[in-house]
């Protein structure tokens, strides 16, 4: 949702708010995901054929252009040819970008030309490449801060209105436009008393707002009719811990109170906007807090950031579908995307018939996940989340499990006897952890291939369990992310033989951060890069939560009819959408490391994106689960499924709006953050290690290769230390290099001097 801003000082000022200004230094020191925090402005408004800015009908006047990765020393000249040609171009904002790599720049449009035409001809204008990925209305500007330096030029005629009145079948259309974002407002010309009602309204709800200090830039907003009384009740809001509003607004307006459009909207609101957001509206307000701290300099930097990264993720998320929705709700927002990454590969497990292309490979939905945090970190909260997720396919199980309970009797009766009962081969797909390699391989081969599902609550289980046998289980996961053949192979007649073709099992586990390196304890053998790692926030000093998160009934309820209708789905699907996204992503982060030479982030990316887009295949599959029931209810989605197999598909297809697709940035972005965050120094020095050759560069040392002969004849300590890193491939300290000098001099190989070191010449002989 956007809003106009409509003069020169509401501008600055939203620039230069301390959170504004606290978020751009952050992301100036290397915090580049805060980025997503900061105020964003769009310049370029068009209609958009799918709706999806909503409001949005006319062209804007203006266009936005995105000129990045500029070369530093290229920065000053490019800014100077911008503003030498302003009035050729028309030029109303310039500023440096978030992160100072490049500018943005606003100009006038030209109508007669394309939103891409636009572009091209600044581009032919200066000289310089625009940003090709940043064409479209959907995109917007990070927007940096109103100083000299970041705000390089500003003209007023960016805020001019443009006001339009149509009249069309009776109906009187009122349009103000500020570059093309639109407030409608359509009344019927006999309506007057709506219209009173309304301006009434708006007469009180600013003049409370003024009393109260508020400005309509706190509250989020939407065009139409009665807008003022949302935003006045989006402020009662905050003022008002229970709906008292009606009584405001019965004591100042008596004569339109009875009026029911108005007492309908009033409803409608706490229903169904404010006592759902409070807990968020608080959430977002201790944030607001935290940052302010910064900009005082009263708070930890570092401190405060790492706190901000969870709501970061969470703010990030577009409207998630039903399921998955009542999963988030169930924990908080703090918990949100642990609880995605943890339910992700259970959906996946249950849409078991379900097959992704992505990049040419066809493959199930099979994912693998860690919830990792502190103990009393909130990880317990995802358990009833999992167990609703499941309830179906375990009660299922519980009737397999009572057979071999039966079986196990009847075998001990018949202990002695020559005949024994046939042991059954039942298809159990919730499989616990706490089991032998032999035993879990045995009922991986009996699920009738279909998926088994595994969860721990505390994976310090499995890294007991399978201490010895740690390296099993870590290619039992690996083959089942990539869905290829298991075998398990025994000499003895009794012992278990596996052959299972293609190995689908799908595993979320909890547990601390050294649980996790107990589990995962290889970083190149590619198990490490098929895990999706998720963490809780640090809630070590956070206050008692007055009404804790515990899903509810309904909740439960929600979460079973979209399961059920998960597993109805079969069939191979292609989403081109999606597979773009992916590619996008993969693109933008190959930049990214290229330019930093960050191998590690670099080679993370590839599973990553994979990951990424299986489980956002999972959200759109649930968001296909809640059209139907919306549209048939749950059994009659259940009869239309069955009657039609190919009807989730088609739906699917559909379904690839921006909005779902704008969730596949947040995972992949949050995944690729966290395994950084828990794996990075330990990759990089497993990659680096003298037992891993798999990059590394032959060599062949010879007495002539060595630090010693490298050094001139004289020489200080610096050159000795840089040699030695050089050699050593930076793993050397100082003092290392103080005691290799030493060294040499008791071994009459050097002599100090006043400027350094001097070597000896029987010493330059003897190594010649």
């Amino acid at each position: 949702m956007m809003r106009p801003v409509l003069t020169r000082d509401e501008y600055i000022a939203l620039r230069n708010s301390n959170k504004q200004v606290s978020l751009l230094a952050s992301v100036r020191k290397g915090k580049t995901p805060l980025k997503m925090m900061l105020l964003q402005m769009n310049y370029s408004c068009l209609p958009n054929e799918d709706g999806s800015l909503k409001g949005s009908t006319r062209m804007s006047t203006t266009i936005g252009m995105d000129v990045d990765h500029i070369a530093p020393s290229d920065l000053e000249r490019l800014k100077e040819t911008i503003l030498e040609k302003k009035d050729e171009l028309g030029l109303l904002m310039l500023e440096l970008s978030a992160r100072g790599e490049g500018y943005h720049l606003v100009f006038k449009r030209k109508p007669e030309l394309t939103q891409e035409e636009n572009l091209k001809w600044a581009s032919d204008l200066l000289g310089v490449e625009y940003d090709k990925g940043a064409k479209d209305i959907t995109r917007v500007f990070f927007t940096t801060s109103a100083s000299k330096e970041d705000l390089l030029y500003l003209d007023d005629e960016i805020f001019e209105i443009e006001e339009v009145e149509e009249v069309k079948e009776g109906v009187k259309r009122e349009v103000k436009t500020v570059n093309g974002l639109e407030v409608k407002e359509e009344v019927k010309e006999d309506d007057t008393k709506s219209v009173e009602i309304n301006e009434r309204i708006r007469f009180i709800a600013q003049g409370v707002m003024k009393e109260k200090g508020l400005e309509k830039s706190d509250f989020l907003c939407e065009g139409g009719r009665h807008t003022s009384v949302k935003i006045f009740l989006s402020g009662a809001t905050q003022l008002l811990t229970k709906p008292e509003t009606n009584a405001i607004l019965a004591e100042l307006m008596p004569e339109h109170w009875n009026d029911e459009n108005i007492q309908t909207l009033v409803n409608d609101f706490y229903l169904n906007y404010a006592k759902p957001n409070q807990r968020l509206m608080k959430y977002q307000e201790q944030l607001f807090t935290q940052s302010q701290r910064i900009a005082e300099g009263k708070g930890d930097t570092e401190e405060v950031l790492e706190a901000q990264d969870e709501p970061l993720y969470y703010e990030r998320l577009p409207k998630m579908p039903m399921g998955v929705r009542e999963s988030i709700e169930a924990v908080g927002p703090s918990l949100s995307m642990p609880t995605l990454t943890a339910i992700c590969p259970c959906i996946g497990a249950l849409a078991t018939g379900v097959k992704l292309d992505v990049h040419g490979t066809k493959n199930s939905l099979n994912l693998i996940s860690y919830i990792a945090g502190d103990f009393a970190s909130g990880k317990g909260n995802i358990d009833p989340v999992i167990e609703a997720w499941t309830s179906e396919v375990k009660a299922v199980d519980r009737a397999y499990l009572e057979q071999e309970s039966e079986w196990r009797r009847k075998k001990r009766a018949a202990k002695n006897k020559e005949e024994q009962p046939e042991e059954p081969k039942l298809p159990v797909r919730i499989l616990t952890l706490n089991n032998t390699v032999a035993n879990l391989a045995e009922r991986l081969a009996n699920t009738d291939g279909k998926h088994a599902f595994s969860f721990t609550p505390e994976a310090d289980t499995v890294a007991q369990k399978w201490k010895t046998s740690m390296s099993d289980f870590s290619v039992m996961l690996r083959q089942s992310y990539d869905g290829s053949s298991y075998e398990r192979e025994a000499r003895s007649a009794e012992a278990v033989n596996v052959h299972i073709d293609r190995l689908l099992w799908n595993v979320t586990m909890c547990g601390t951060p050294d649980a996790l390196y107990r589990v995962v304890s290889n970083y190149t053998d590619g198990f490490q890069s098929r895990l999706a790692v998720a963490r809780t926030p640090d809630n070590t000093f956070s206050p008692l939560e007055e009404k804790p998160y515990v899903i509810t009934e309904e909740q439960k309820k929600r979460i079973a009819e979209v399961a059920h209708l998960l597993m109805l789905m079969n069939g191979t699907v292609e989403l081109p959408k999606l597979e773009q996204k992916g590619r996008e992503w993969l693109e933008q982060i190959r930049q990214e490391t290229m330019m930093n030479d960050d191998k590690v982030r670099a080679r993370q990316r590839f599973r990553i994106c994979v990951t990424a887009q299986r489980m956002i295949c999972c959200l759109m599959l649930c968001k296909v689960a809640e059209e139907l029931i919306e549209k048939y209810g749950f059994e009659g989605a259940e009869k239309e499924m069955k009657s039609k197999p190919d009807l989730w598909k088609e739906m699917l297809v559909e379904v690839q709006t921006p909005q779902a697709l704008a969730a596949y940035d947040v995972v992949a972005d949050y995944l690729l953050d966290c395994a950084l965050f828990f794996f990075r120094e330990r990759i990089e020095f497993a990659f680096n290690s003298r037992e891993y050759a798999g990059t590394q560069e032959r060599r062949r040392t010879g007495k002539n290769d060595s630090i010693f002969e490298c050094l001139d004849f004289e020489f200080n300590f610096d050159s000795a230390f840089q040699y030695s890193a050089m050699m050593k491939k930076g793993s050397v300290s100082r003092n290392q290099v103080q005691q290799m000098l030493k060294n040499w001099k008791r071994q009459g190989l050097i002599v100090q001097t006043e400027s350094g070191f001097r070597k000896v010449q029987d010493a330059m002989s003897l190594s010649h």
